[in-house]
């Protein structure tokens, strides 16, 4: 029996696949649990439908994820921290702090999507990397500056 899967089942196969199952596999598991549905005409071409919709949004979403690192790759963010001796922060600068500063700069870049490769804890200039789409990244400058 053919079904459409409309979620990602292990060993099977991922969302919108067209997979050949046992009748009773897909009768007392799969369609049950609105796992999948049973692959006709009038499905596989909605399916085939939803599929280039995601491919156009997926295109768009990552030429925009382009063009925003094209304007970043310049970008500095300075921040001022309370630091100690021999230039040692009292606390660190996570990504957090880095997408706040980005917010005042105008740019609106969720803290999940920027890595720094170690903790920063010391004044002066750092990178931190970007990762605003799959295979879209761009690396910005990080100042780090002694608060008054």
């Amino acid at each position: 029996m053919e079904v459409i899967l409309k979620t990602e089942v292990p060993k099977l196969g991922g969302k919108g696949d067209v997979v050949k199952v046992a009748a009773g596999y897909a009768r007392n598991y799969l369609l049950p649990r609105k796992l999948a549905i049973e692959a006709t005409a009038g499905s596989k071409q909605v399916i085939a439908d939803m599929k280039a919709a995601a491919l156009r949004r997926e295109a768009k979403l990552k030429g925009d994820a382009e063009q925003l690192a094209e304007l970043m790759k310049d970008i500095t963010v300075t921040v001022a921290e309370k630091a100690g001796e021999n230039d040692q922060l009292f606390g660190s600068v996570t990504s957090k702090t880095i997408a706040e500063e980005l917010a005042k700069q105008g740019y609106s870049i969720d803290r999940h999507k920027i890595e720094i490769e170690k903790p920063i804890r010391m004044l002066g200039e750092h990178q931190a990397t970007l990762n605003l789409h799959r295979g879209v990244t761009t690396t910005i400058k990080v100042v780090v500056t002694k608060a008054e």
